[in-house]
C-alpha cells in the first residue's frame, strides 16, 4: 500500500506560499519559484528606486545662461557692417532691442580696445539698447546673476539690470581692475516660475561707439542662512554667495546699494557708494572656509548687517582681518561699528595672506543692531597700481555675553 505524506505548506516570505505537492512532485519547481521570488523582489526594488529618484527635487540652478558667454555665433545674414546685429532674435538664445553689437575682444578700429575677460566674444549695448532672456526659476527663491561688464569709454556709463519688478543701476565709471575685466553680481527674488532678465543701457552717449560691454552671464540659486544660538550673524563666513565664473580669477564685485533682502551676498547690505568684492579660496587667501569679502574703496566701500539684539544686553563681537595674498600691501585699518561703539583694527599687510582675529564687546541699545565694516584707507596692488584692493574681513560672530 502506497503511503501518502502530507506536509504543511512551505512559506517563503515575503511573496509566495508553495504547496507541498509541488515540492514532492518536482524539485525543479522549487528552484523555479525561488527564482521568481528573487526576480519580483529585484523588480520592486528598482521600481522603488526609480520612484524615489523621480520625486527628488531638482538641483539648485547654477551656471551660465543659455549662450551666456555669447560664444554661439550669430548667422552671417544677421550681421551688418560685420558687428551690428540685425533682427530681434539675431543673437542666439537672446532677444535684442536697439543697437547691439557683437564684438571680439582686443584692439578695435579707431584705436579703441575692448576688454573681454571671460572668453572671445561679447556684446556692446548702444544708446537705449538692451538684450533679454526668459528662463524658468522657482517662485519665491533668491537668485544672483553674475556677469562680466565694463565701460568702453571714459564717459560715465551705467548698466541697468532688471528682473521685474526689481531693477538696479550699476555704475561702471570706476574700474576696479586695470584690465577692465570686472565681474559683478546682482540679486533678485523670483516672483513667478518664469522671469525675464534684461540688461539695458539707459544712457544717451555723445559718442555712439560708447556703451557698456557684457561678456558673460551666469545665475545661481541662493539659500540665505539663518542666525543661530551661537551666532546672531547670518552668513557669518560669507560662504553663501554668487556664482564664480570658471575663467575668472579676480573675484566678484557686489555693487553698491544692495539691500539685504535681495543681496547677492545673503544677509548682508552693501550700503556704500562703491562695491565690495566677494573672494573665493581657489584664487585668494581667505582666513576661514571657502569665501571672504574685500573692502576695496576705503570709506566708500562698506558692508553691513542688521541683527536681532536685546536692549542693555552685552554682546561679544568677533571677526578676522587680513589680506588676500593678492599683492595688496601697506598699513591697513578696518573700522567696525555696533550700536554706539566704534572699533578700529590696524593691520600691516605685506600681501602674503596673513590675518588676525579680534574681539570686542558692545551693549545693545535697541532690539535691532546694525554692524558695519569699512576700510579707513585706499590701497592698490604693489604690482598693479591701477587695481584697487583692501583688507579682507571674514568669520564675523556676535554672541550674547552670559
Amino acid at each position: 500500500m502506497r503511503r501518502t505524506v502530507v506536509l504543511n505548506p512551505v512559506i517563503l516570505k515575503p511573496f509566495y506560499i508553495i504547496p507541498s505537492y509541488l515540492i514532492l512532485s518536482s524539485p525543479q519547481l522549487l528552484l523555479h519559484s525561488a527564482n521568481m521570488v528573487f526576480k519580483v523582489s529585484v523588480l520592486i526594488l528598482f521600481s522603488f528606486l526609480f520612484t524615489a529618484s523621480a520625486v527628488r527635487p531638482a538641483p539648485p540652478l547654477e551656471g551660465l545662461l543659455p549662450n551666456g558667454n555669447f560664444e554661439e555665433l550669430p548667422k552671417a545674414k544677421d550681421l551688418k557692417k560685420k558687428t551690428v546685429l540685425q533682427g530681434k532674435y539675431a543673437l542666439p538664445k537672446w532677444e535684442i532691442n536697439g543697437l547691439v553689437e557683437y564684438i571680439s575682444g582686443g584692439p578695435q578700429p579707431g584705436g579703441m580696445y575692448f576688454a573681454v575677460a571671460h572668453g572671445v566674444h561679447a556684446v556692446r549695448l548702444g544708446n537705449e539698447a538692451s538684450i533679454s532672456q526668459t528662463i524658468p526659476v522657482k517662485k519665491g527663491s533668491l537668485y544672483a546673476l553674475t556677469f562680466g561688464a565694463s565701460r568702453t569709454c571714459a564717459q560715465e556709463e551705467v548698466l541697468r539690470v532688471s528682473v521685474p519688478p526689481q531693477t538696479g543701476d550699476l555704475p561702471l565709471q570706476t574700474l576696479y581692475s586695470s584690465n577692465g575685466g570686472d565681474t559683478y553680481a546682482w540679486g533678485f527674488y523670483a516672483t513667478s516660475n518664469v522671469v525675464k532678465i534684461t540688461f539695458h543701457n539707459p544712457g544717451v552717449q555723445e559718442d555712439p561707439a560708447c556703451g557698456p560691454l557684457l561678456d558673460a552671464v551666469a545665475i545661481k540659486e541662493l539659500f540665505p542662512p539663518r542666525p543661530t544660538r551661537v551666532n546672531l550673524v547670518k552668513n557669518a563666513g560669507f560662504e553663501e554667495g554668487p556664482h564664480l565664473l570658471i575663467n575668472s580669477s579676480h573675484g566678484v564685485l557686489l555693487p553698491p546699494k544692495q539691500e539685504d533682502l535681495t543681496s547677492p551676498l545673503p544677509g548682508w547690505i552693501i550700503e556704500s557708494l562703491k562695491a565690495v568684492k566677494f573672494l573665493d579660496s581657489a584664487h585668494f587667501n581667505v582666513p576661514f572656509g571657502q569665501a571672504a569679502v574685500e573692502l576695496l574703496a576705503g570709506r566708500e566701500s562698506a558692508l553691513a548687517q542688521i541683527i536681532r539684539t536685546v536692549p542693555k544686553k552685552v554682546y561679544a563681537f568677533t571677526f578676522s582681518v587680513g589680506d588676500a595674498k593678492n599683492g595688496c600691501h601697506g598699513d591697513m585699518m578696518v573700522e567696525a561699528f555696533a550700536a554706539k561703539e566704534t572699533f578700529k583694527v590696524p593691520f600691516k599687510s605685506q600681501g602674503k595672506g596673513s590675518f588676525k582675529t579680534v574681539s570686542f564687546k558692545f551693549t545693545a541699545i535697541a532690539d535691532r543692531t546694525r554692524i558695519t565694516f569699512y576700510s579707513s584707507f585706499y590701497h592698490t596692488k604693489i604690482n598693479d597700481y591701477g587695481a584697487l584692493c583692501g583688507p579682507v574681513v571674514d568669520e564675523v560672530k556676535v554672541t550674547p555675553v552670559a
